[in-house]
């Protein structure tokens, strides 16, 4: 029992400690522009904050019927035609990208990076956190 615990508690903290060193470069922003992690407390003061904030899930379509943040666009981070679709959205506002748990939009972020956006913030640990 107390090995399997011990396993446990390695391999979160593994988790954990790969993920920051993620992070810390997907999250790094360019010169001029912004990219952010923010945990829920911290997106929903954003979102308060920032009314012109377009709202992006990357989750499924059934997980998004099943409920998503107050108007929020759905483009599925599993569409083929992802790039094109997001890039119909203003760059130059700020665009709040979530999943379920946080790993599709993370994938997302670099998307939106690449794309050219300018002004990314993340929802941390996804829509589970909300």
């Amino acid at each position: 029992m107390i090995w399997t615990v011990l396993i446990f508690i390695i391999v979160i903290a593994g988790w954990h400690w790969f993920e920051g060193r993620r992070d810390k470069t997907l999250f790094a922003a360019d010169e001029g522009k912004v990219c952010v992690n923010l945990h829920a407390a911290e997106a929903k003061t954003f979102l308060e904050s920032h009314p012109e904030t377009q709202v992006l899930d990357v989750r499924s379509d059934a997980e998004f019927r099943g409920g998503a943040l107050p108007g929020a666009i759905h483009v599925s981070i599993g569409d083929a035609e992802f790039d094109q679709k997001v890039s119909k959205l203003n760059k130059a506002k700020p665009v709040l990208v979530y999943c379920a748990g946080g790993m599709r939009s993370r994938q997302a972020v670099g998307r939106l990076k690449a794309l050219g956006f300018e002004n990314i913030q993340h929802l941390h640990r996804g829509y589970h956190s909300w």
